[in-house]
């Protein structure tokens, strides 16, 4: 991809998170990161038109140039909306009582977060509010410097964390200097930092810091 559209991709992919599956958004994300644009515009928009998912024109203008003939037609078949719908989830930094411990996640990705430039990682008790795709879990968004590859991070932490913990707790990446989306906003709004790389190496924080 050229900078171009891969500025266009990962904004549409940061616009669309919250309002589309978690899966969905990794899937698009990682066939992104490994060179598959093909597979990951017919994952997204197909999905889109099947769920009956809207774009704005802004939106669908950062998809256009991307697309072949077919993608178009089935582009065609997306709905529109004047307004991207606001963030479907509410944030905290503290999750219930029964919600999963998120220490060893937040380690492994502390550990691994420096190889992709990381500079911060957040962590948030999300959840869902009515229209919300999924349920309620653990988010987390890590930061990276500007001349960092953000699809390539979320690819890179989202792989690790099956591998070592099969956990599929979502993961925004977004790079410092970036336009942040609404649905990050919240997310770093209503987190806790669990590392930085101020603070040097991973050496672990409490269950609910």
């Amino acid at each position: 991809m050229d900078r171009a559209t891969y500025a266009a991709v990962t904004d549409l992919c940061a616009r669309l998170a919250g309002r589309v599956g978690d899966d969905l958004l990794e899937t698009v994300r990682t066939h992104y990161a490994c060179g598959e644009p093909y597979l990951a515009e017919s994952a997204l928009v197909l999905t889109l038109a099947y769920e009956g998912i809207g774009l704005t024109g802004a939106e669908r203008a950062l998809l256009v140039p991307t697309l072949d003939p077919d993608g178009l037609a089935d582009l065609a078949r997306v709905p529109h909306v004047e307004r991207a719908p606001g963030p479907f989830y509410r944030f905290t930094p503290r999750g219930p009582a029964d919600a999963p411990d998120p220490g060893s996640l937040s380690g492994v990705w502390a550990e691994v977060a420096p190889a992709h430039g990381g500079v911060v990682l957040y962590r948030a008790w999300r959840e869902p509010l009515p229209g919300a795709p999924d349920a309620a879990r653990w988010a987390y968004l890590l930061s990276v410097r500007a001349d960092a590859d953000p699809l390539a991070a979320q690819a890179g932490l989202c792989s690790t964390a099956h591998v070592r913990l099969r956990d599929t707790s979502p993961l925004e990446v977004l790079a410092e200097g970036v336009v942040v989306r609404p649905y990050q906003a919240a997310l770093v709004a209503g987190a806790v930092e669990v590392w930085s790389a101020r603070a040097g190496p991973w050496r672990g924080v409490s269950r609910f810091p």
